[in-house]
């Protein structure tokens, strides 16, 4: 009887463990693609496309044709 009760217990520790490692990855992979987002962004890195040169091309356009 008693070994039975520390084996559920075991099995439930290793579920509860399971489940906030799971959780720990799925904050740290969404605070990792947030900060990518507002890196590309602002052009400290880029991930292949244009988009972040082009939005850069626009706001230098922006400036040049000095818009009040």
């Amino acid at each position: 009887m008693w070994n039975g009760l520390f084996q559920y217990r075991n099995l439930h520790m290793k579920t509860i463990i399971s489940n906030l490692t799971g959780s720990v990855r799925i904050l740290l992979a969404g605070l990792w693609l947030v900060i990518r987002i507002i890196l590309e962004y602002f052009g400290f890195i880029s991930d292949g496309n244009d988009r972040t040169t082009g939005i850069k091309d626009l706001r230098e356009e922006y400036k040049r044709a000095n818009y009040r």
